[in-house]
């Protein structure tokens, strides 16, 4: 049936459930991706600043995971196998190890979980309990892990916690939080200090760049004190690299710069490089204490998600190719910043980020609002994030060319000069016609 008119947007909200959110701040129907682009019904192009909250790092229907992903359907290649032994997977495991974790000295055990980021957040979380006895979990101030029940736990942000979420959390101060504290000196103490009353915990999680909090980046140093002391109190260190992993910040894993090895380490989103649902749990092999069973799922180890990401890693990781594509956006990228700091710099507090993984932070979160919708009258998708929205998320494809990209920061150069120098001017010659915006909620993927 064809839908046409106000029907295209009018059946979203008379059907589909208030927790919708992204959708709120891109109020057009796409159709179709490819690279850098998406295409609404009417074939406008929009450029993606945005990657899927990170779960297409790669690009829309990269082509040579598509044919491999066509190929394997074309050849009835089996969908759903729960955790049996299957090509698909004997292939990705053969991979991931060839390619990722023996150049990296990296040893860990693969398990697969439900395909979610917050299904293998849980996992880990789990285990750590399990292996350690213990019940505590330490987490920090502006992360994000999830929104099931413990991940939520783990989370900073009040406004996604719920009542009756995990209770066993003790919240650290994330690196750079407060000015003057050392967070891992403080940590230390509470640890030695047997009046502090902290409870020895199992583990602690983090993402060493914290996306949703507001792209606040860890210093090498601090993980590296940090894993130091979790060592010596026998408290397993989980990186959460759901969001910051598979290359996003320029390396494939986001603690690879300081040098420091993990007990566990979660990732999702473009695991498969495909937007296809899946995630994995890395954990050292002397914690695979699982029972038969014991963690498990219907869709844990998605079969069309092991062929894509096999593919993906074949063809993006096997060489530096992409890493050095990488570094050689990432440099423009901080040239224009060093532009856009100059100009701004009454608004503008801080610039932030590693890879392409940036966030430019304003004092006022009302301006990153208007910015933002600013950027999509451009036809330029890009979020907020951070306690308040106040930082604007800059996420491209790792595989985006340099005239993209800087076609995309010119929209968003064109939306600042608007918002911030001419408040009051009138947008009455971009094409809007079919731009309807509603009131903004803040995105937790």
């Amino acid at each position: 049936m064809e839908i046409s008119g106000m029907d295209e947007l009018g059946i979203f909200a008379e059907v589909e459930s208030q927790a919708r959110s992204y959708c709120r701040s891109f109020p057009v129907v796409f159709d179709q991706a490819q690279g850098s682009y998406l295409y609404d019904l009417k074939g406008q192009a929009y450029i993606d600043f945005l990657s899927c909250a990170g779960s297409v790092n790669y690009g829309h229907n990269p082509k040579p995971v598509k044919a491999a992903v066509i190929d394997y359907l074309q050849r009835d290649g089996i969908q759903a196998a729960l955790d049996m032994h299957s090509r698909a997977k004997q292939e990705f495991l053969f991979n991931l190890r060839k390619i990722i974790l023996e150049p990296r000295a990296l040893s860990y055990k693969m398990q697969f979980t439900s395909p979610t980021g917050t299904s293998v957040v849980e996992s880990a979380i789990k285990l750590a309990r399990k292996v350690t006895g213990r019940q505590h979990i330490v987490a920090f101030t502006n992360g994000f892990h999830g929104m099931s029940n413990t991940s939520l736990g783990l989370t900073g942000n009040r406004d996604n916690r719920q009542p009756g979420v995990d209770p066993y959390v003790f919240r650290m101060p994330y690196d750079g939080y407060l000015k003057g504290l050392d967070s891992v000196e403080y940590f230390e103490r509470l640890l030695n200090d047997n009046s502090s009353g902290m409870d020895l915990p199992a583990a602690v999680i983090l993402e060493t760049i914290q996306g949703e909090g507001g792209i606040n980046v860890a210093s090498s140093d601090w993980l590296v004190r940090l894993r130091k002391l979790t060592a010596e109190h026998d408290i397993l260190l989980i990186i959460d690299d759901i969001q910051a992993g598979c290359g996003r910040t320029g390396t494939f894993f986001s603690f690879e710069p300081s040098g420091i090895t993990p007990d566990m380490v979660c990732l999702s989103k473009s695991l498969s490089g495909y937007g296809l649902p899946f995630a994995l749990l890395l954990h050292r092999p002397e914690l695979d204490q699982w029972s038969p069973g014991e963690d498990n799922g219907t869709f844990r180890g998605n079969t069309l998600a092991f062929v894509a990401a096999t593919k993906t890693l074949q063809e993006f990781w096997s060489d530096d190719r992409l890493v050095k594509h990488i570094q050689a956006n990432e440099t423009l990228l901080k040239s224009w910043f060093a532009k856009v700091t100059e100009r701004f710099a009454v608004h503008i507090k801080q610039v932030r980020g590693r890879g392409l993984f940036y966030g430019i932070e304003f004092h006022d979160a009302s301006l990153t609002a208007a910015v933002t919708r600013a950027c999509f009258t451009r036809r330029l998708i890009i979020e907020r994030c951070g306690p308040q929205d106040q930082v604007l998320k800059l996420m491209p494809a790792l595989t985006i060319d340099a005239e993209t990209l800087q076609n995309g920061l010119a929209s968003i150069f064109e939306a600042m000069q608007q918002v911030l120098e001419y408040p009051s001017s009138s947008e009455s010659d971009t094409d809007t016609d079919t731009l309807r915006f509603t009131n903004e909620v803040s995105h937790v993927d």
